[in-house]
């Protein structure tokens, strides 16, 4: 049975860093992709960044290109989040995503149960 578990999430005030993570089990991780949902009240649920399965390729949203970077270690098949200067409107739930396969689409197969991040202005 596929489980993400995610962590880090939290409040802080504009301008700052978080780094999420996402712990992958159940399944070959080195053949995921992987990404990263948010979804704000009232909006719908939206792909954030991604990286492919060997890490080569990476996808980011128009809003955050600049200020999140997506990564991931195979070694602990772990994928992070790393989020900086932070605004308020990414106050979401994020959410960890998987892919059956290696390559990024908008379509995941696997989710974790999400993580609050919340930006104070």
């Amino acid at each position: 049975q596929v489980q993400l578990v995610e962590s880090g999430g939290g409040l802080v005030q504009a301008g700052g860093s978080l780094r999420l993570s996402c712990v992958f089990s159940g399944r070959t991780f080195t053949t995921s992709a992987m990404g990263w949902f948010r979804q704000a009240p009232g909006k719908e649920r939206e792909l954030v960044a991604a990286t492919s399965s060997g890490g080569g390729s990476r996808y980011y949203a128009d809003s955050v290109k600049g200020r999140f970077t997506i990564s991931r270690d195979n070694s602990k098949n772990t994928v992070y989040l790393q989020m900086n200067n932070l605004k308020a409107e990414d106050t979401a739930i994020y959410y960890c995503a998987a892919r059956k396969y290696g390559w990024i689409t908008q379509e995941f197969d696997y989710w974790g149960q999400g993580t609050q991040v919340t930006v104070s202005s």
